[in-house]
């Protein structure tokens, strides 16, 4: 605005000083309508009266001398002045506070203020603001929902594992050592010498077809038909000891397949050289090939009892 005056300002002197050029002062030169040679032969004459009686001379005055270069000057004074209060109220706005984002209802967003609307519309308007509320009401607490069952299924699987896996290890825990090899049976031999030779292992009858069991935990080296066996099957335990299983009427193992102590490997026969239905048991101490040794204290030594 201090520019805008200033142009003001020499616009006013620059008027002025035209005024003082058109308006001549009290000693102004009086030039005669004529020539300035006829103007100086009247004043030589001298005849006081000719010059009284003739009407008064015509001034001509000197028209003013225009200045376009102050003009000019006055008017790029006045538009830079113009362009700079402009501008700076532009950059006063621009650098003004950052109006803070809020949440408006609908009729806010439409410019509508509320004392421009009927007590219906403004009726309308509350319940409008109300339903996308409740929205986003509704909209959050489904999240939540279902995060939350989320959570809860997870952590129930979480549970069904946890409570399997203490399941497996009680039973592992409870799980025997070692069993008979068959339930129910009768000892009709015992280990050592008989008929000339060595018996080398312990006869248990039942009747064919009863299940067998492997006498501890071990992985299948053999199975299969075995000569005066009829059919056998060979079993080695974690300490290298190996299990013999004799005379059975079918196999149901193979070699490889991992045991454990009760689980089923045949069932209970009388072929090869045999005088009834009966399973040879023996125990070889370190390997297939090892010391044959009387299988009844080495069953006692993992707590079975025959």
């Amino acid at each position: 605005m201090a520019a805008v005056a200033d142009a003001a300002e020499l616009v006013a002197a620059a008027d002025a000083q035209a005024l003082a050029v058109v308006a001549p002062a009290p000693d102004a030169e009086v030039v005669d309508a004529g020539t300035e040679t006829a103007a100086e032969g009247d004043a030589a004459a001298g005849d006081a009266g000719l010059r009284r009686g003739r009407h008064a001379p015509l001034r001509r005055l000197r028209a003013p001398r225009r200045r376009p270069g102050l003009y000019l000057a006055v008017a790029v004074v006045g538009a830079v002045g113009l362009g700079t209060a402009t501008a700076g109220d532009g950059v006063a706005l621009a650098e003004g506070p950052t109006p803070v984002g809020a949440s408006v209802s609908v009729a806010e967003e439409l410019g509508i203020r509320g004392e421009d609307l009927s007590p219906a519309a403004q009726a309308a308007v509350i319940e409008s603001d109300a339903e996308v509320l409740l929205g986003e009401v509704t909209a959050s607490r489904t999240a939540r929902e279902a995060e939350e069952a989320a959570a809860a299924q997870a952590q129930a699987e979480a549970d069904r594992v946890a409570s399997e896996a203490a399941a497996a290890a009680a039973a592992e825990a409870a799980r025997p050592r070692a069993v008979l090899p068959v339930d129910g049976a009768r000892l009709t031999s015992t280990f050592g010498p008989r008929w000339g030779s060595l018996h080398a292992g312990i006869d248990l009858a039942a009747p064919v077809g009863t299940p067998e069991y492997a006498a501890a935990d071990g992985v299948v080296l053999e199975a299969g038909p075995a000569g005066g066996y009829g059919l056998v099957v060979y079993v080695r335990h974690g300490n290298g000891d190996v299990t013999v299983y004799g005379h059975m009427e079918e196999i149901l193992v193979e070699p490889g397949q991992v045991v454990r102590a009760g689980d089923t490997i045949a069932l209970l026969g009388n072929r090869g050289q045999s005088t009834g239905p009966h399973l040879h048991f023996e125990v070889h101490v370190g390997g297939i090939d090892g010391e044959r040794v009387d299988p009844l204290p080495w069953l006692r030594e993992r707590g079975v009892t025959v």
